[in-house]
């Protein structure tokens, strides 16, 4: 059985880390299929929303640690394992399509970057987050500290980073690092990829593309002005309008 499960139904991939008895610890293998998994969805027309959860009770406990001394046992293999762990989660956030985290269980270090890389995160009232970094003598990556502060501001962010205290999910909705709790995070979040599934895809990816370049403080404005001008030459553009028009609901294809 893989360790990465991919499911897709009517335009919703949905991406299960599928290790339950370790509690989906990922893998330095894992980190890599997730980088290449998300830069596949990026062309598929196909997909209009994806859903990040794990099997199981659990949604991550992060890293796994038992590999360490194979795969980061020295200054050389850390790099190396950083890069692919940051190449996992830009992956996840440069993505055009709209993502959404499903939360449930453990949710620690590398797997809170995993989530922090979605738009979105909707958690159940049993998830535990946390970064141990502190415990292990190991920085959170730039990337994902980025991450953190652009969620939760620098505070809160040295708060979670020097402690390396384990928190709840209505802490984790209060602070922002979530953004809701639902009794079920799947069924809730299916309901709002759908939802944004129907909407326009050059105004997700233009939309997405300019708020977190916003957020990381890297807004390329050339690219941003490129995003505008094709969606407003598209196809779909068209179809809005005429849609409009004949008060129906649009079919936007994508172009």
């Amino acid at each position: 059985m893989s360790d990465i499960l991919v499911e897709k139904s009517d335009g919703i991939a949905t991406v299960t880390l599928n290790r339950p008895m370790q509690r989906n610890a990922v893998t330095y293998s894992m980190w890599c299929e997730l980088a290449e998994l998300f830069r596949q969805f990026d062309g598929d027309t196909d997909i209009r929303a994806i859903l990040l959860m794990g099997a199981g009770s659990d949604f991550s406990a992060g890293a796994d640690i038992s590999e360490f001394e194979t795969v980061r046992g020295g200054v050389e293999e850390s790099t190396r394992y950083e890069v692919a762990v940051d190449a996992a989660g830009d992956a996840i956030y440069e993505v055009s399509k709209p993502t959404v985290a499903v939360v449930r269980g453990y949710c620690l270090g590398g797997a809170a970057h995993l989530a922090m890389s979605c738009d979105f995160r909707i958690a159940e009232e049993s998830a535990t987050f946390g970064i141990p970094a502190a415990r292990l003598s190991i920085v959170y990556g730039v990337s994902a500290t980025r991450k953190l502060f652009s969620l939760v501001g620098v505070s809160e962010a040295k708060r979670i980073l020097y402690s390396a205290s384990r928190f709840t999910a209505r802490d984790a909705l209060a602070t922002g690092f979530i953004d809701q709790l639902a009794a079920d995070a799947h069924a809730a979040a299916l309901e709002r990829a759908n939802a944004m599934a129907a909407n326009a895809p050059l105004t997700i990816r233009g939309a997405k593309f300019i708020l977190n370049g916003c957020a990381r403080g890297d807004l390329d404005l050339v690219e941003a002005e490129t995003l505008i001008d094709k969606a407003s030459s598209s196809h779909d553009y068209a179809e809005g309008r005429k849609a409009f028009g004949e008060k129906r609901s649009p079919r936007f294809l994508g172009r």
